[in-house]
């Protein structure tokens, strides 16, 4: 119910007490009405002044915006338009150094402390400072942050024939594959590596070898990087596998991470290989390195610095001569920034250091 409690003139305008009475839990509101106002508009007042004091902290402040009319480098787009200024109560500092942080739950709540300088990095920013976030590829602090670029093999004779390659050595780079491997060794003609990896398999090997040309940096061949093993199905063509044994080659194909032959499950071994190359390529004294290897060895690589399982396998795909980026902290945790670049198979695109 609403009754008028009181009316009375002070000056210039007029003001109104309502007195509200909510039937659900016999509560009573005051309100108050002035000349020329809508009735309600009072109480809107309180709720938009309740609301821009709960501001919550994290909201974005606009003062990092260019101002009006600012110049931009060359290539950029145009000036936006500035927008206005921000609250005088913003709670955001443009002029503060952001430091990276930890947070850890303890009995009480949650506890947030900055991280000491030693801690800090400036491979990807704030993303490593949340404790457990990442998983470690090794199992000690490295002495500086890493980027490693992993590389896919030019297309092999087997993989032009649809044939099961699997860690078969028999398997070379066509006349393509090395065109592609050129390519690849173009593109990154921009970047300085400290040394190179590869996979002592005959169609990964010569891929890296033409990468490599003309560079005093060590070529460092590791059997952690060879392809999965897969029996008897290696050689075959996908078509005579399928057609011979299909029950073991549809589990190949659609439930790699349980395909087995004879208690031997490849893929699943395939992650602990991959861990093992991980551990030796980071631990080796280098910023940046190349890495040179196959797709099923780039896919255990890449789930395992991510945290996938290998019921992941099929998840991610890697061309002939495709390029993936990951950044590794000194803490050996890593953050992939890019995967199977293909731009350079098609153009004389190149790549640079950043």
């Amino acid at each position: 119910m609403c009754t008028a409690i009181q009316g009375r003139h002070s000056r210039s305008f007029f003001l109104v007490f309502f007195l509200f009475l909510s039937g659900a839990n016999n509560t009573f509101y005051l309100v108050e009405w002035r000349k020329g106002q809508p009735w309600h508009s009072a109480a809107a007042a309180r709720r938009e002044e309740k609301k821009r004091k709960e501001k919550k902290p994290n909201q974005r402040c606009l003062s990092s915006y260019p101002p009006a009319g600012s110049e931009m480098t060359s290539g950029s787009l145009a000036t936006r338009p500035s927008p206005p200024p921000p609250h005088p109560r913003c709670c955001c500092s443009t002029t503060a150094k952001r430091r990276p942080f930890s947070i850890r739950a303890t009995q009480s709540g949650v506890s947030v402390q900055s991280l000491p300088p030693d801690k800090e990095t400036p491979v990807t920013g704030a993303a490593y400072s949340f404790t457990g976030a990442t998983t470690s590829l090794t199992s000690k602090i490295l002495t500086s942050s890493k980027k490693i670029t992993l590389v896919r093999h030019g297309l092999s004779s087997w993989n032009a024939e649809s044939r099961v390659q699997g860690s078969s050595n028999l398997s070379v780079l066509t006349e393509t594959g090395a065109k592609q491997a050129e390519k690849c060794r173009d593109a990154l003609a921009n970047i300085k590596f400290d040394v190179c990896f590869s996979s002592p398999i005959s169609r990964a090997k010569s891929t890296a070898e033409i990468i490599w040309q003309g560079k005093e940096e060590p070529l460092v061949f590791l059997d952690s990087l060879k392809e999965a093993h897969l029996f008897f199905l290696e050689g075959m063509t996908n078509a005579d596998a399928k057609k011979q044994y299909p029950e073991l080659y549809n589990k190949w194909r659609e439930d790699p991470s349980n395909f087995h032959v004879n208690g031997i499950y490849p893929i699943r071994e395939l992650w602990g290989t991959a861990r093992q190359a991980w551990e030796q390529m980071l631990l080796t004294p280098g910023e940046n390195l190349l890495v040179v290897t196959h797709k099923s060895i780039l896919r255990a690589l890449i789930c395992t610095a991510l945290g996938l399982p290998p019921e992941r396998f099929r998840a991610i795909d890697v061309n002939n001569g495709g390029m993936c980026v990951f950044t590794v902290n000194k803490q050996g945790e890593a953050m992939l920034q890019a995967l199977n670049l293909t731009a350079h198979m098609y153009s004389d695109h190149t790549y640079y250091q950043y």
